[in-house]
């Protein structure tokens, strides 16, 4: 007994002396950046630091293009012009000071050559309506239903004179791109369409009841030239 109690105690202290091992294998690593090497650490801050200048960079550059004229933007125009075109182009102003209070709709008619053989004139188009009537109570409309037609037009007054003449080097694709448009729009008749011609038709908003403002609600037209529409082979 003595010596089984002794062995006993001994065991017990020989462990108290002696405890477990930990654990084999490598210290669990921390989560995120933490956890990687130092060369890798090093890079993760480089490629974190390079997107918040660029990010800071671009809403800077954006500022600029949408606030109002001033000192700054006029002193680096070129820098701004050559960031945010084309790909960020806005077209919105920060601060706009005369809000667009006139209803502009755009409209189409064609030369057209029936089935049958004969040459004939369609009666105008209002497709900015169209565009409209498809926007209307519709909850997801179109990026191409909301802006397209109207971006066109925008595009093409914007690189022509009172004349509708080019004032610029992109005179030419403003009208390719809204005789395009135009041309998918009317195509869906089925005639063959040799001609087409666009008009906008500009009316300003009337006054409020409560308003001593006068506004003239007339419409106005602006016809632009009979465009030949290429054959296709």
């Amino acid at each position: 007994m003595a010596d089984d109690r002794g062995g006993m105690v001994s065991n017990e202290h020989e462990a108290a002396e002696n405890p477990a091992a930990p654990p084999c294998g490598p210290p669990p690593r921390a989560p995120g950046i933490a956890g990687l090497s130092t060369p890798y650490r090093a890079l993760a801050a480089l490629a974190l630091g390079a997107v918040a200048v660029t990010a800071c960079w671009h809403l800077a550059m954006v500022f600029l293009h949408v606030a109002p004229s001033n000192t700054v933007s006029k002193r680096h125009t070129g820098a701004v012009d050559s960031w945010i075109y084309p790909e960020f182009e806005q077209n919105w102003k920060l601060f706009a000071p005369n809000p667009l209070q006139q209803n502009i709709a755009v409209e189409a008619r064609a030369e057209i050559r029936t089935a049958a053989g004969r040459l004939t004139t369609t009666a105008w188009r209002d497709l900015s309506a169209e565009d409209g009537a498809e926007i209307r109570h519709n909850p997801l409309p179109s990026h191409t239903q909301q802006n397209e037609l109207r971006r066109a037009w925008d595009f093409f007054t914007g690189s022509h004179d009172d004349d509708n003449k080019p004032s610029g080097d992109r005179g030419a694709l403003s009208e390719a791109y809204l005789q395009r448009i135009a041309v998918g729009r009317l195509a869906a008749d089925g005639d063959r369409i040799l001609r087409i011609q666009l008009r906008s038709a500009t009316t300003s908003v009337a006054a409020p009841p409560w308003s001593s403002e006068k506004t003239d609600t007339q419409t106005y037209y602006r016809e632009l030239p009979w465009w030949t529409v290429p054959t296709t082979a």
